[in-house]
């Protein structure tokens, strides 16, 4: 029988990137102790206030359709929230609701790029993301974030991969796996690269409000210049700690939400009125769970950092935000595909492999 070539082009990259993960979980359900440290799971459950506001919701009947760009209140109250974080008027019609980031990012990817585009993402780089980008059937172009420079992406690196073809330069900030925040020159150096050659901005900003204390976040959103071409992605999953709920949203130019618009009443036709009551209420005050969260994983980064220090064979990344910290395993001798199947089996620790995380230096990290 024939399949779609999307079929193929995705051939490896869904569950395939979790093989680990499942393996810890299958583990600890056969009842084996496993320290799961896998996947971007926040570590207190959501707000008590917004679950009661979804409950209240439902209770009075808030479970009918909803329409393919949001409910009005939660639409009206992430453009107060943008607008206010800009110092500009963000609209309504410049946003969009979708269920949870990944669904988002689906969408973005796939009304911007097509076979024969380009688009250029830093590598490492967060496991869905070669899947979002080939879905749409452009390729993906890798730019090397280096520890030299703290893993934020250069622009002299991104210049050196541009071609006629390229068509959106794919960030992440706070970025996963690495922790890296962008600086504001570094945003307004990349927003160079994008004007002068015409492309589009896609910001994954998804740990916005998990940037550890002392370090700013900066958005190429906040950039009035680089307006007509940003697209930027959130949710409440980390910043509430409300993964499960899958309530994400993105803000954009109007014409590229009007162009999205078809394509997620044709995906969607909307998402749940009740979770989007409950998340209007969390987007219009600050997270009563965000900065205890950015406090404690910044001790666990830094106690992390202060136990391998003189580990043999490892080298300790620090991280400025987000859950994770990133482990060179290479001088072991190891993949960062072996390293952490031993640690699994020998000493019943779950962490990602780092080839689920790109194919350079990644490869070689855990």
């Amino acid at each position: 029988m024939r399949y779609a070539s999307v079929t193929d082009r995705l051939a490896g990259l869904g569950g395939a990137k979790w093989e680990l993960h499942a393996k810890a979980r299958a583990l600890k359900a056969a009842g084996a102790e496993i320290i799961e440290l896998t996947i971007g799971e926040p570590d207190v459950p959501t707000p008590e206030p917004l679950v009661a506001t979804a409950q209240a919701s439902m209770a009075r009947g808030r479970t009918g359709y909803s329409n393919g760009r949001g409910e009005p209140q939660l639409v009206a109250a992430l453009a107060r929230r943008y607008s206010a974080r800009c110092g500009r008027t963000i609209t309504p019609g410049q946003v969009m609701c979708l269920p949870g980031t990944q669904t988002t990012l689906y969408a973005i990817l796939r009304t911007l790029a097509e076979a024969g585009d380009e688009v250029l993402i830093g590598d490492p780089m967060y496991a869905t993301y070669e899947g979002v980008i080939a879905q749409s059937g452009a390729r993906m172009v890798p730019v090397p974030l280096r520890p030299e420079h703290g893993f934020r992406m250069q622009a002299a690196d991104v210049a050196e991969r541009l071609t006629p073809s390229s068509r959106v330069l794919f960030l992440n900030t706070p970025h996963n796996p690495t922790g890296a925040v962008l600086a504001r020159k570094d945003i307004a150096a990349l927003g160079a690269l994008a004007q002068a050659h015409d492309l589009w901005i896609v910001s994954d900003e998804v740990y916005e409000e998990l940037v550890f204390p002392g370090v700013s976040f900066a958005s190429p959103l906040d950039l009035a210049g680089l307006a007509e071409r940003v697209v930027v992605a959130g949710s409440i999953s980390k910043s509430h700690a409300a993964p499960g709920f899958r309530s994400g949203w993105c803000v954009g130019p109007e014409e590229f939400c009007a162009r999205m618009l078809p394509l997620s009443e044709t995906m969607l036709f909307g998402n749940q009125p009740f979770i989007a009551d409950m998340t209007a209420l969390a987007v219009s005050q600050s997270s009563p769970v965000a900065g205890g969260m950015a406090e404690r994983f910044a001790r666990r980064a830094a106690l992390i950092a202060d136990v391998l220090k003189d580990a043999p064979g490892l080298c300790v990344h620090r991280p400025e935000a987000g859950m994770f910290t990133l482990v060179d395993v290479r001088q072991t001798g190891l993949s960062g595909s072996a390293f952490a199947m031993g640690l699994l089996e020998a000493e019943g620790v779950a962490v990602m492999p780092g080839e689920s995380f790109g194919a350079g230096l990644a490869a070689g990290c855990v």
